[in-house]
């Protein structure tokens, strides 16, 4: 089983704020009147230190000539295709509604975990009330409140139990969810003792996964690179329906190629494709070792890809971007560049990142992208010396050392690569709480000047000494 949940149900039966409960931000509109969420939101929940992904829908309705609502119900039949498990939810304070039932007798086609969630529940009758919908014919009720929370604990520890969850940074010795002193271990000068530590093995094949937006070229390219038709390609965004595994092996280059899009075709609905791109892209992210985001060169960078951007860092995922179809625009020497420019300024911050232009259709610097791609993957792995480390990194701070808040100075004392599959630094002070966020910018900066990782996103610690 996968780790993709989604939550269904009737309008304004509280499915938004669920979602946002979960997520632990506010990414969906939540309003009293039915119909406001039309488009679907998905975003990552994290419970017990497993993490799943989770899709809110708008309320699914009958019998409605609406276009609004009729593309509606169009996009709660994919979303409940693509989970794993489904969240019904329904509202305490109504009852059962001829909605619920015929809703209720769709899902029991569909052969998936269905649980019900009755919302609203926030004292002692309703929760007497709640009984009723056991009338929907399902096994368990999960009775909650989603603005107050309470009872969601009993619904995440069930939908771990039915999933197959990521467990972030997984064999990693790192200090994300830890105390300084259980993450990694120091000798009297401050080098880390596990020096030796690596995440190589000789039998590991790395992962690229191609990613994007529906008909950017995807297939195309892994085609150009294998040199054979190894996937369909038509004109129709969403040709392409789950993720492809294929072994790359030429030019003394050896990995695992990984063409996603995870698309129903459905190319007269075009939302409901983009979905599908976006729910197969986050699963191939988070499994992949380096991602190779195509974008149209017709269309440049949108929001849907930068969706896939902070995706990729939030995992801490190597990252390339191909601006593909670069045959069919007009340029000159320097539209290249002024692209270029305009796709690192919307990736700001994180803009050391590798572009490539290239035409998958007449095979323009396709064997280049493999070799960024793979020296991507090295920038991922690799690890600095400690002794090295200080030696430049300390000269730095020497130099331009934090700035004073409210009269205290930070002395930084030492700084080590923390064992890991992905770069990230400890920097060992006397008083981590005053150290900026534009400080830590320029730390990350430095490091990336002197030791070279680029297209890798860097995680900056600061820890008391």
């Amino acid at each position: 089983m996968g780790n993709i949940v989604a939550i269904v149900g009737r309008p304004n039966v509280g499915k938004s704020t669920l979602f946002n409960r979960l997520v632990g931000q506010r990414k969906a509109i939540v309003d009293d009147f039915s119909g406001v969420t039309r488009d679907r939101h998905y975003g990552e929940v994290e419970w017990c230190g497993k993490y799943f992904n989770i899709i809110d829908t708008g309320g699914y309705v009958t019998n409605s000539d609406d276009v609004f609502e009729s593309a509606i119900r169009n996009q709660v039949k994919i979303a409940i295709d693509e989970a794993d498990i489904l969240l019904f939810m329904v509202d305490v304070s109504t009852g059962i509604t001829g909605l619920d039932t015929e809703f209720a007798n769709l899902l029991r086609r569909t052969k998936k975990p269905v649980f019900v969630v009755v919302n609203k529940v926030d004292n002692s009758q309703r929760m007497f009330d709640a009984n009723e919908f056991y009338g929907l014919g399902f096994d368990k009720l999960y009775t909650l409140s989603s603005i107050s929370g309470s009872g969601t604990g009993e619904l995440l520890d069930d939908i771990l139990k039915n999933l197959t969850p990521i467990e972030k940074h997984e064999n990693e010795k790192t200090i994300e969810h830890k105390n300084d002193e259980d993450d990694v271990t120091f000798d009297e000068d401050g080098n880390i003792i596990d020096e030796e530590f690596t995440t190589n093995d000789e039998n590991y094949l790395p992962k690229i996964a191609i990613v994007g937006r529906p008909n950017v070229g995807k297939s195309s390219l892994v085609n150009a690179l294998l040199g054979e038709e190894r996937n369909i390609v038509t004109e129709i965004a969403g040709t392409t329906r789950d993720t492809i595994d294929t072994l790359y092996n030429a030019y003394n280059h050896k990995f695992i190629l990984v063409d996603t899009a995870g698309i129903r075709k459905k190319s007269k609905v075009k939302e409901d494709i983009e979905f599908y791109s976006v729910m197969r892209s986050i699963n191939a992210l988070e499994n992949c070792d380096v991602a190779i985001l195509v974008i149209d060169a017709t269309v440049g960078l949108d929001s849907q890809d930068m969706n896939l951007v902070n995706l990729a860092i939030k995992n801490g995922k190597g990252l390339v971007v191909v601006v593909n179809k670069w045959d069919l625009i007009e340029k000159d020497h320097k539209t290249a560049k002024a692209f270029e420019t305009i796709i690192k300024d919307k990736m700001k911050p994180f803009d050391d990142v590798p572009i490539i232009f290239t035409s998958a259709i007449e095979k323009q610097r396709i064997h280049k992208l493999v070799e960024i791609g793979l020296g991507v993957y090295e920038n991922r792995k690799k690890r600095i010396p400690t002794h090295q480390l200080n030696e430049v990194m300390l000269e730095i701070i020497e130099h331009y050392p934090p700035p004073s808040i409210k009269g205290k100075y930070v002395k930084i004392k030492f700084v080590v690569q923390l064992p890991g599959r992905s770069p990230k630094f400890a920097f060992f002070c006397n008083l981590p709480q005053y150290v900026t966020d534009s400080y830590k910018r320029f730390l990350e900066n430095k490091i990336r000047d002197n030791f070279d990782f680029k297209g890798v996103p860097i995680v900056i610690y600061m820890r008391k000494k």
